[in-house]
Order: structure tokens, then C-alpha cells, then sequence
């Protein structure tokens, strides 16, 4: 039997190998998806792809953009360059099996208009690491960690160039702190909660190198509005990430 699912999503616009028992992409995925809007950009790079799922979605969205999905696990790797066959966008998207810690060695400075990650969102002293070493790196900050990416990002992006992320709730404050200690400043912020009874599960934060201060807290979305019934806001979503007509930007 084969270790490798072939998964449709978003009403079959999609199909995606995955992982049967290693690392599979979940919602906050199609979160920052739907969140990211690639307007009058060029070149875009995901760091920390997985099997490329929202560079996947980005390439369909905005054909005229050229894509790049970094990611240091190479059997991930593997699976994003089969998914960009998969799913046609072959045209405007690479995927680069390569270490965001030393970016410098792959891509020349300031050469990106955009940058977006989702990145991992445990330290390594918080919570069991899972035994599966490739869930682990993605879920743990192992070989990844948010200041890595957030160095990677300044290095990488042009003035004015904007970043995109989706990051624990609780976790906000260092983020932001981690983005302006780097001169990214953040001008747009979605909380995202699981229900309308709990607390704050992420943000989605978009951000702009060397940016005036200025920040946009826009409406929070619930994903669920009962127990595994989603919201309208939330179908809402899914219904404009299928139909893939226009900017899809939260």
C-alpha cells in the first residue's frame, strides 16, 4: 500500500497528495490563503511549504505572479513539486528544497515583492514532540522557527514589500514585537476563533518592510457556529476559494 493519499478539496478544485501517517496540511492553511492578496505583485516565496497547498491556491488565484515554495524536508518537497503537476501551475510555480536559514545561498536580496508563511508554531520546550519526525519539524521549532522565517522575509523583501503570516493567538505580541524590531510593520490583522465561545485561536497578520505605522484590526472570523457546523463567514470562504474568481483576499 502506498504511503501517499490523493485528496480533494474545495468542492475537488484541488487534488493533493499527502502523507497517509506524516505531516497533512490543516485549515489554517486555507485561512492564510484566503487571507493573502497578491495584487500588482511579481514574485512571491512561501517559506516552509509543506506539499505547497496555499502556493497551490496563490498560482490559481494569480496567474500572473511567479511562485516559489521553499521547504527544507525533502520528502515535503517531493510531494509540492508532484502537486504542482497535479494541479496545472507548472507556468508560475517552483518549488525549492532549501533551508530558510540561509536564504542569502538561494535568492538575492530584496528580490521579493511578497513573502508568506505559516510557520511552526511550538518551541521546543512547549508540549510533547511527536514522533513522527516530519510532523514534528513542521509543528515544532526545530528547524524552523519564526524569527528564522521573519529574518528571511527582511532579507528577501523589497521595500514595501509585503508579508503575510497566520500565527497562534497567544503568540501575537512576539510576533509583532519580532516584525518591527526588523522595520516590517503590521497594517492588517484578522483574529480567527474556533467558535463564539472561545478565546482567540490565531491571527492573520499582513505586514509591510519599512511601512509608516499604521494598523487595520478587521472583523474576526469564527470558524464554527456548533459543534463541527461551520459559520456562513466561514462557507463563505470556502465558496470564494473554489470559485477562484478575482483577488481572494480576506
Amino acid at each position: 500500500m502506498s504511503d501517499e493519499t490523493i485528496d480533494e478539496i474545495l468542492n475537488g478544485s484541488f487534488r493533493f497528495y499527502q502523507k497517509r501517517k506524516g505531516y497533512r496540511f490543516s485549515l489554517d492553511s486555507l485561512l492564510l490563503a484566503h487571507f493573502i492578496s497578491l495584487n500588482n505583485i511579481k514574485n512571491a516565496v512561501e517559506l516552509g511549504c509543506g506539499n505547497g497547498v496555499v502556493t497551490m491556491i496563490l498560482a490559481v488565484s494569480f496567474p500572473n505572479v511567479n511562485f516559489t515554495g521553499v521547504e527544507i524536508q525533502k520528502d515535503l518537497a517531493d510531494l509540492a513539486k508532484k502537486n504542482v503537476h497535479l494541479n496545472s501551475v507548472e507556468d508560475n510555480v517552483a518549488i525549492l528544497m532549501a533551508n530558510a536559514a540561509k536564504i542569502s545561498n538561494y535568492f538575492p536580496a530584496q528580490s521579493m515583492d511578497a513573502v508568506y508563511f505559516n510557520p511552526p508554531y511550538r518551541k521546543l520546550n512547549s508540549g510533547r514532540i511527536n514522533p513522527d519526525a516530519e510532523k514534528a519539524i513542521a509543528r515544532h521549532e526545530i528547524k524552523g522557527s519564526l524569527t528564522i522565517f521573519l529574518k528571511a522575509a527582511q532579507y528577501l523583501l523589497k521595500p514595501s514589500g509585503k508579508l503575510f503570516a497566520i500565527y497562534p493567538a497567544k503568540r501575537m505580541v512576539e510576533l509583532i514585537s519580532k516584525l518591527r524590531g526588523i522595520n516590517i510593520e503590521p497594517k492588517r490583522l484578522k483574529l480567527v476563533f474556533s467558535d463564539y465561545t472561545t478565546s482567540a485561536e490565531f491571527v492573520l497578520m499582513e505586514a509591510r518592510k519599512e511601512a509608516r505605522e499604521e494598523l487595520l484590526i478587521e472583523q474576526s472570523l469564527h470558524v464554527y457556529q456548533d459543534k463541527n457546523i461551520y459559520t456562513p463567514e466561514m462557507k463563505a470562504i470556502f465558496r470564494e476559494l473554489s470559485g477562484l474568481q478575482g483577488d481572494v483576499g480576506g
